[in-house]
């Protein structure tokens, strides 16, 4: 872990304002993605049922950031996914994917319209082509928070995100969000999991050369 100056209000020693060749790991994922083959396993009162979807997902580049001299490069996304032949929406998903050079961390926070929100942890080499991020209910840095209503009959106890980059291009990953479901003894491990291609370039960041 590298170390932070003591001057909390210091600037970053060295910005670079094309995040696009400053993301590390995550450079491959910048664009716009579909996966037709995606799969979902989620609780149902019968049982665990099996779901596939379609999957459009879009990475852009954003400025970097920083809290004081803490520097962050970033991906802003949109997911959204439908089931198969239909238009409706199956699953929607905002938030950022976050590189901090400094420390080799990757962070994902996600937003979805139930009334949660994820921010979950990595470590990655620059380079890495797997990495793994986690996020775990109760924690005050990298945690989950949900609704009253979620957290008294779908509790989020932890969420789990592989991320793979292929060698032709392509990215998939595997979710685990583990559930804690009324009624029910054991826990659910609800899964998610879809291989993407591109179907456009990424847009450089506005501060970009």
């Amino acid at each position: 872990m590298s170390s932070y100056p003591d001057d909390i209000y210091s600037d970053p020693p060295s910005v670079s304002l094309d995040t696009l060749a400053s993301l590390g790991p995550l450079a491959p994922m910048a664009g716009t993605w579909e996966g037709e083959h995606g799969v979902d396993i989620a609780p149902k009162a019968a049982g665990p049922r099996t779901q596939g979807f379609f999957e459009r997902i879009t990475l852009e580049p954003v400025d970097p950031g920083n809290n004081g001299p803490q520097l962050l490069y970033a991906l802003r996304y949109h997911t959204w996914m439908c089931k198969p032949g239909e238009k409706g929406t199956y699953h929607d998903q905002v938030g950022y994917w976050l590189w901090e050079p400094a420390t080799q961390t990757v962070m994902h926070s996600l937003t979805i319209p139930r009334g949660q929100t994820v921010l979950a942890v990595g470590k990655a080499a620059s380079d890495a082509k797997t990495f793994t991020l986690e996020a775990t209910r109760g924690s005050t840095d990298y945690g989950i928070c949900s609704n009253p209503y979620l957290e008294q009959n779908f509790r989020t106890e932890s969420f789990t995100i592989t991320v793979t980059v292929h060698d032709d291009g392509t990215w998939s990953y595997e979710e685990d969000t583990v559930m804690a479901i009324k009624g029910q003894s054991e826990l659910f491990h609800h899964r998610d999991s879809n291989h993407l291609q591109r179907v456009a370039a990424p847009t450089p960041n506005p501060l970009a050369p």
